[in-house]
């Protein structure tokens, strides 16, 4: 592929380039959209099943459960903005402080 020199361009040089890399690049896109859906197509029918059957049975997204934090149940006593839900593995300042003696109870925060 021949090497542009774009710095001894003109501005009207550029927006013609930039135009061309903006078709070809559409066109591409558009090329590759219709090879993954001939590719989908494909796979569908390798089940027994027409693409449209897949995506008439898939999960509607609006509909998909979202999941939230849980609160936070532990504070930190030395820095207020560290906390733990009390979920998944115990963070390092708890496991120190249970070896030192301390509770997990003693980091609660109070309702």
């Amino acid at each position: 592929m021949a090497k542009i020199n774009l710095e001894k361009m003109t501005m009207a040089q550029l927006q013609a380039h930039q135009k061309a890399v903006a078709k070809a690049i559409a066109k591409l896109e558009k090329q590759q959209k219709t090879e993954a859906l001939k590719a989908a197509k494909t796979a569908a029918s390798k089940y027994g099943y027409s693409l449209n059957e897949l995506l008439e049975s898939a999960p509607d997204p609006s509909r998909v459960r979202k999941t939230t934090k849980a609160p936070a149940k532990y504070r930190h006593p030395e820095n207020p903005e560290v906390t733990w839900t009390g979920r998944g593995r115990q963070p390092g300042w708890i496991k120190e402080a249970i070896q030192s003696g301390k509770s997990v109870d003693d980091f609660l925060i109070a309702d």
